[in-house]
């Protein structure tokens, strides 16, 4: 659900011309530098930290300026003879020279980031960009409502070209050709008619904005939905532009992953691919407000502010940190009068529908997935933080109508080391995690561009047969012709009772783990202090790959390890998590976390070769002991017996917990070990379960949060899938 707009200006400063509030930066004083000074500054200079990144630097005139494959070009404007800024200061690049003279780098800084740039070339590599041209329109709607589209063009040809749409609640007026060559690289060099489109009620469209709008009955002429309003933008797109070829595709991530995905029902007869990727598609059941009835407390908060403010992004603050924030406030209900923003649509939503009803029902999407009208590659990411389980629920859903002899009736899935959207930029990084090549950029060029060119230009090259996966551990592409693999076993890995794990079942099934769950201190979820979530300096993005380790000596999370593992242990598939657990309160929240441990001695760790999945040490990392969340989840046990219905559980009772830790294909290294972590607390990500059924966890009071002691059973396990 990341807006667009920010997942760029955070993550790929380099490869885009100014977005939105990027060039709000004071800009200092323009300076005169001999240009025989700036001729020395020419050349290539490749970025340390991302070394897939090359940018050449270029005179022209009395001004530098830089490109590189995904950056257009950017003018330098100079502050000091070695150093110049870019973006109105927003970016700094300063000229590292040698006593003898040479130049011999490049240093880079922005807010909140910085890298070296070592130079490896006197002579520059000029990246030349498709031009496209620029145009605005209001596309009207069968219910006379307009919406704002940004058509973007190339001008180097005036041959028939299909369209790629974006349609978006984060507004396209800072779509232009420079935006588009570097976010869409290798499709906008392959040359398609973009169309960015502001939804109902965003930016310049009119119309009332829903989050999340649901599905409308179509057969009433009249009827509006987001179905309905890509039916009639692609309608009128193949009226009223020129020299297209009458075919079209939609792509988005996340918000706009969702309108992907409706653009597939009854979609236009002109749409011949869509890629959903990262998409919201339940947000009760596993995206982004909620996961199996546990509310995800901050992410509403931000993101609900953040879009329903105003008819645009509106981010909301934190003057401290999150977790102390939440705490101080008491309920979710609370936290609402506090911002003054209970009401706000959604926010009234949550107060007045916590459990799965018909009002969270309408808006899902899976269940409106009857047929692949359209053939779909959907994309997703092991650490998505946001929606890691839309993807994966909506290829469920389509996998079992799929047509493998039909190529127009197919459904594909990629799935990757990703954060939410992660397979944008251009980097071989996740937090500490090292991979050795950048997988985004090869799934962009090998799936993703294929994907549409094969569909929408009749162009061979696209092979995936039906699920890519990366495999972390061994860091290398795998290839499915299902997703989950036929051939796999599941291997049941118990929890005993003396804090083992292994996949021998415990001799005493009676025998139980117990810890102290106390509201009053919750288990933070990542590191503390916890910024707003889109904060500039937020470690939002990379929260589920964080270290681990510093949970694992409170006395409320029960961990349970293997021995150090005498060969690969390889998962691929669908990990299950089935607790037999009792709490001494009438409710609870259960929360499993599949974690591989690191050796203390890397080298304990046999070599996997260079692109083995490593930690990368940096400055503030210890690779030694790192504990690595490889899966999990949460579970709100008032939902054990029904999602629709909540009932109080019976205390001190052993109750059967099992939910899905979602997919994974990653293989557990000879030498490491095998965790699990189990806890009922994820705070203030997931809002504190009082431990005591009331009717309404967001407005309980504050005497009815309580202490309640919990017991994990013997012969709980988690299953394993592995491959035959």
């Amino acid at each position: 659900m990341s807006p667009r707009w920010l997942r760029l200006a955070l993550t790929c400063v380099l490869c885009a011309a100014p977005i939105c509030g990027l060039g709000a930066q004071q800009a200092a004083p323009r300076i005169s530098v001999p240009t025989a000074t700036l001729d020395r500054y020419v050349g290539q200079y490749r970025m340390q930290d991302e070394p897939d990144i090359v940018l050449s630097v270029f005179r022209d005139g009395d001004r530098l300026y830089i490109e590189g494959a995904r950056t257009p070009r950017i003018d330098l404007t100079a502050v000091s003879d070695t150093a110049f800024s870019a973006w109105n200061g927003y970016v700094t690049y300063t000229f590292v020279v040698g006593s003898d003279g040479q130049v011999t780098g490049m240093r880079f800084s922005s807010p909140g980031e910085q890298d070296s740039l070592p130079r490896i070339s006197s002579q520059p590599v000029a990246y030349h960009f498709r031009p496209y041209s620029r145009e605005e329109v209001m596309i009207p709607m069968r219910d006379g409502v307009k919406l704002h589209a940004v058509i973007l063009r190339p001008t180097d040809t005036h041959e028939p070209l299909p369209f790629l749409m974006e349609r978006t609640p984060y507004g396209v007026d800072g779509s232009t050709p420079n935006s588009i060559n570097a976010q869409y690289t290798a499709l906008a060099q392959s040359g398609y008619i973009f169309v960015m489109e502001d939804i109902r009620g965003r930016f310049k469209s009119q119309g009332t904005f829903v989050m999340m709008r649901p599905l409308a009955d179509h057969h009433d002429p009249h009827a509006v939905d987001e179905s309905t309003d890509t039916y009639d933008t692609v309608a009128w797109l193949l009226k009223n532009v020129p020299d297209n070829n009458g075919r079209v595709g939609v792509v988005g991530v996340s918000y706009p992953g969702f309108l992907a995905a409706e653009a597939g029902i009854d979609p236009h007869p002109a749409i011949r691919a869509i890629s959903p990727q990262a998409p919201m598609t339940d947000v009760w059941l596993g995206d982004d407000f909620f996961h199996n009835g546990a509310f995800r407390q901050t992410y509403g908060y931000d993101y609900v502010i953040g879009m329903e403010s105003s008819k645009e992004v509106t981010l909301p603050k934190l003057s401290e940190d999150a977790y102390t924030y939440f705490l101080n406030a008491g309920s979710f209900a609370a936290a609402g009068k506090l911002a003054g923003a209970s009401d706000l649509p959604t926010w009234k939503a949550f107060l007045v529908h916590p459990a799965y009803d018909d009002f969270w029902r309408a808006r899902a999407v899976q269940d409106h997935l009857t047929t692949v009208a359209v053939p779909t590659l959907e994309v997703g990411g092991w650490w998505d933080q946001e929606d890691l389980w839309g993807p994966q629920e909506e290829y469920a859903v389509l996998e079992k109508h799929n047509q493998p002899s039909d190529p127009m009736h197919r459904v594909y899935m990629v799935l990757g080391p990703w954060r939410h959207g992660g397979w944008g930029p251009t980097t071989r990084h996740l937090g500490a995690l090292d991979f050795g090549e950048p997988v985004g950029d090869e799934f962009r060029q090998r799936i993703e561009a294929p994907f549409f060119a094969y569909y929408l230009k009749d162009q061979p090259g696209f092979k995936l047969v039906n699920t890519a996966s990366y495999q972390t551990g061994t860091d290398r592409w795998m290839y499915y012709s299902q997703w989950p693999p036929q051939n796999e076993t599941d291997h049941n890995l118990y929890l005993d009772a003396d804090g083992s794990l292994s996949f021998s079942k415990p001799a005493d099934p009676h025998a139980f783990k117990e810890y102290t769950s106390d509201p009053a201190n919750p288990v933070p979820y990542r590191k503390r202090p916890i910024e707003a979530t889109y904060a500039p300096d937020s470690h939002w993005y990379t929260w589920l790959v964080q270290d681990q380790r510093p949970y694992a000596d409170r006395g409320d999370v029960a961990i349970f390890e293997t021995a150090p593992l005498d060969h690969d242990v390889t998962v691929t598939g669908n990990v299950i998590a089935d607790l037999i657990a009792s709490t001494s309160g009438t409710d609870s929240d259960w929360i499993v976390k599949l974690i591989d441990v690191f050796p203390q001695d890397p080298a304990q760790s046999p070599s996997c070769g260079p692109t083995c999945l490593t930690i990368d040490p940096g400055p503030a990392v210890q690779p030694g002991g790192y504990e690595l969340m490889i899966a999990d989840e949460i579970f709100r046990g008032r939902y054990r017996v029904s999602f629709e219905h909540p009932e109080a559980i019976p205390a001190n009772t052993p109750e059967e917990y099992k939910f899905s830790l979602h997919a994974a294909d990653h293989v557990f290294l000879k030498g490491h070990r095998i965790m699990v972590q189990v806890q009922s607390t994820w705070f203030p990500l997931y809002d504190r379960n009082p431990q005591t059924f009331v009717p309404n966890i967001m407005t309980a009071q504050p005497s009815d949060y309580r202490v309640a002691e919990q017991k994990i059973y013997a012969g709980s396990h988690i299953e394993l899938p592995e491959p035959k």
